[in-house]
């Protein structure tokens, strides 16, 4: 894999893959505030060229990364991170079944977000 930027647009919600100028994949995420502070990612999307290069473990890693920075957790909507998790829980701390409920909540009460 050749060497990618990550960068967080958190206005917008997206963490993104970018090889050069051109934006190879994201995380989509909303930060949850109650019943803690929490990233929430909700979709992992990578471009069909670049699948299959590590972009979206990379993604997966940097918004653990993020939180870890941030003292706060990673609540996993998206099953592409909820199984990135699973097999890096070194890395992927579990979040509590109560924010994760919250963060389901959040999404139904927003669907227009996502």
């Amino acid at each position: 894999m050749s060497d990618i930027e990550i960068r967080d647009d958190r206005a917008a919600g997206r963490l993104e893959a970018l090889q050069g100028d051109e934006v190879t994949g994201h995380i989509e995420y909303f930060v949850l505030e109650s019943p803690a502070r929490a990233l929430v990612p909700v979709h992992t999307i990578v471009e069909p060229a670049h699948e299959g290069k590590g972009i979206a473990g990379s993604l997966a890693r940097e918004l653990y990364g993020m939180a870890e920075r941030e003292g706060i957790v990673v609540a996993p909507l998206c099953p592409y991170v909820v199984k990135w998790a699973e097999r890096h829980p070194d890395e992927a701390p579990a979040a509590v079944p109560a924010l994760l409920e919250a963060a389901k909540d959040w999404l139904r009460a927003h669907p227009e977000r996502f």
